[in-house]
């Protein structure tokens, strides 16, 4: 083709475009082409030259200053990305096993999930964890089950990922005593510790002390790690927690920037050089299903991040860069339909490996039903080696680099961020921002908001509200003998103690108590030496706890904000349907003198709460009058709530597999306690072959993943409308 030709090309002018592009829309609105992100970002159909103009880091290179196309220079051309597989279930015994088989499989490293009653400082013995021990996680109590945990793992080979913030300090203890007596010095290990507590007041609530003797800990690690575990990220600062409760990118980008702030100004405060800890924090990414976004998210992250330790004076590069783990999102799979989520997972997983991850999870399809099989995880794992191997994206650095849209998008992504950044810094940072409860209302908001464009078919989930089965076939589930395996940690528990100097077990234990009461000391360093002596988890949270408290969060909820979102995305019959549940709410509370009253309620230590808050609100906006329990009831301490406040019905949101522990428990204790006409309702990920033994435990109404929220408040309105019926 002639030059001149190639040229002509090039005098097509925009308004050209625009003019052939009104010919296919039919009310010559092109606006209506445009898409607006609940991130405050309107996404264009077309992108041109025009909006690269002035944007200030178009021609930067990967591995330089500010790292918007990669902390390395040479990204996955040289090195990819590493797989992990998060996973962690039942005993030590058994996680191990999967560990292992997954590194002969391509697993490049160990991620560990720990059960609900470990990351609350519960040994497995005690009372309010009767429904929790090995169902969501792997249950630790003492080195004993570390070592077990990484037998014949070598630990200076090997690195590990450890997602846990509440028990921190035991936790890593018995990581580090454990690799000791394999023969591993701690300058040798390498992986990361969560360690990321101000995102638990916000959104995941597995903190066990309030947040000023919490922001400590994270202090003491990272001083203790940077003197000891070089090779050792000593933070992860997550946002991944953030979105799956609802955070949209922005929000979830700029709370997390923002926690690492207040996290670098807690390590100052130590006396610590920025220089001498900052080259090992690092971060964790949810990566959902807008797959534009996600990429610039991590573009941006990237971006703001060498702006934020510039300002804190860094020199090192290393300070600057941002490096990051990322996880495929588990909110985005659905229950129905659930071959949908290899696709949705895969998706997700080339945005993350677009952005720039220097580590990736896979989600397994069946997640939303329970938790994954070694058939689902080797999916979910070979979809990583499949992009890696055979379809070359690795072989480019950055390949969105310079495309109209992408570099346009990330700087819109990057001034979004920042000004809720400014906001939080004008609050004085995110420790108050948390106490104030700002962040998570925030993040509940958008909650709400999205799962009202759901439930209104604004959004489309494929299979779930729009080209939906007419018939599910059973997916086969793991399920975890709960009761087996905390009798096997009972076991265990009591023969450690009988072999143990206690003596010297409650010193240790009150020198770390010392220690918390006076401010001196470093209380990683004393953790370990009291895990060496084989204390347990439970113990070294309790000698805490004795002097920093049990943190009890405030029960709040937003309102208005999916009532508002679901009426301007409805119209014909689902409208009406709103309107009549509406009006059928207020002919209630005028035949009984009061409107129908529920309160949902989380039981156990599960403290996923997005969709207890969610199910609170759109009850709410509905009619109903609503309580919600506080986080970690137990079945007696929610029937005796549920009785004083009257209720109709109680709601239990399940996220964590203690449904078939833990509902039959609190039906029971509404029956002993004389509340027979309360009925109850669960919600959550429940696997369907559960659903039999939870409506003969007496369970009246079981709403799944994608369940509409109208749909299952109507089907409580009948429940509680039958019971009255049958009450008189």
């Amino acid at each position: 083709m002639k030059s001149q030709d190639r040229s002509s090309y090039s005098q097509v002018s925009l308004s050209q475009w625009e003019a052939a592009a009104k010919k296919s829309v039919a009310d010559e609105n092109l606006s209506r082409l445009n898409w607006n992100t609940p991130d405050g970002i309107s996404i264009k159909p077309l992108y041109t030259a025009e909006d690269l103009s002035g944007l200030p880091h178009t021609n930067t290179l990967p591995g330089f200053a500010p790292f918007l196309r990669g902390p390395q220079a040479t990204m996955y051309a040289v090195r990819p990305w590493t797989i992990r597989q998060y996973a962690g279930f039942s005993t030590a015994e058994e996680s191990n096993a999967f560990y292992r088989k997954a590194l002969k499989s391509g697993g490049q490293g160990v991620s560990v999930a720990f059960d609900l009653a470990t990351h609350r400082g519960y040994d497995s013995d005690h009372p309010r964890v009767m429904g929790d021990v090995g169902k969501a996680g792997v249950a630790i109590d003492s080195v004993e089950d570390m070592k077990i945990l990484f037998d014949q793992i070598p630990l200076d080979k090997v690195s590990v990922s450890m997602t846990m913030n509440g028990a921190v300090l035991p936790v890593l203890a018995g990581y580090v005593v454990a690799a000791e007596e394999q023969g591993v010095t701690q300058d040798l290990l390498s992986g990361t510790i969560q360690n990321d507590i101000l995102k638990e007041f916000m959104v995941r609530n597995t903190y066990i002390y309030p947040p000023e003797p919490s922001m400590r800990i994270v202090g003491d690690i990272i001083a203790y790690t940077a003197e000891h575990m070089p090779k050792f990220n000593s933070i992860s600062i997550s946002g991944y927690h953030m979105q799956e409760a609802g955070a949209n990118q922005a929000l979830e980008l700029a709370l997390t920037l923002a926690d690492g702030q207040e996290y670098v100004r807690t390590a100052k405060a130590k006396g610590l050089d920025v220089d001498a800890f900052a080259p090992r924090l690092s971060f964790f990414w949810a990566i959902g299903m807008n797959f534009y976004l996600e990429i610039a998210k991590m573009r941006a992250a990237r971006l703001l991040w060498c702006r934020i330790m510039s300002e804190f004076g860094a020199k090192n590069p290393k300070s600057l860069m941002l490096r990051t783990h990322c996880q495929t999102s588990g909110w985005s799979l659905t229950e129905q339909d659930p071959y949908n989520n290899i696709v949705r997972t895969t998706i997700e997983a080339m945005a993350a490996v677009f952005g720039g991850t220097q580590s990736l999870h896979t989600n397994s399809f069946d997640e939303a039903i329970a938790l994954p099989t070694e058939f689902s995880s080797r999916i979910a794992r070979n979809t990583q080696l499949i992009i890696q191997e055979e379809t070359h994206i690795a072989n480019v650095i950055d390949p969105w680099a310079g495309s109209y849209m992408m570099e346009k998008i990330t700087q819109e992504m990057a001034d979004e961020a920042w000004k809720i950044i400014e906001e939080v810094n004008a609050m004085g940072g995110m420790t108050k921002a948390v106490d104030s409860g700002w962040a998570k209302l925030k993040i509940e908001a958008a909650a709400a908001d999205k799962q009202a464009r759901i439930d209104s078919g604004q959004d489309v989930i494929v299979g779930v509200n729009k080209y939906k089965l007419a018939h599910e076939d059973t997916v086969e589930v793991r399920d975890i003998d709960n009761v087996k395996v905390r009798l096997s940690q009972i076991d265990r528990l009591h023969a450690l103690k009988a072999k143990r100097d206690q003596k010297a077990v409650t010193l240790a234990l009150d020198s770390l108590s010392q220690a918390a009461a006076s401010g001196e000391g470093n209380l990683l360093d004393l953790s370990i030496q009291a895990i060496r002596l084989r204390a347990t988890v439970g113990e070294v949270s309790d000698s805490l706890e004795k002097i920093f408290g049990r943190h009890r969060a405030d029960t709040q909820k937003v309102s208005g904000v999916y009532a508002a979102a679901y009426d301007s995305g409805h119209e014909g019959d689902t409208m009406e349907f709103w309107n009549q549940l509406k009006s059928d709410i207020a002919e209630f509370a005028s035949l009984q003198g009061r409107r129908p009253r529920v309160m949902i309620s989380k039981l156990g230590q599960d403290g996923h709460d997005r969709g207890a808050k969610v199910v609170s609100t759109a009850f709410a906006d509905l009619g109903f009058d609503v309580d919600i329990g506080p986080l970690f009831q137990t079945p007696e301490e929610c029937a005796r709530q549920a009785i004083e406040n009257d209720v109709h019905a109680v709601g239990v949101s399940t996220l964590a597999a203690g449904h078939k522990t833990l509902v039959p428990a609190i039906i029971a204790e509404l029956k002993k306690q004389g509340a027979n006409d309360i009925i109850v309702f669960v919600g959550g990920v429940i696997p369907k072959q559960d659903y039999e033994f939870l409506y003969a435990s007496g369970v009246k109404g079981i709403y799944g993943p994608g369940t509409p929220i109208p749909v299952s408040a109507r089907d409580v309105l009948s429940h509680i409308q039958q019971a009255l019926t049958s009450a008189r």
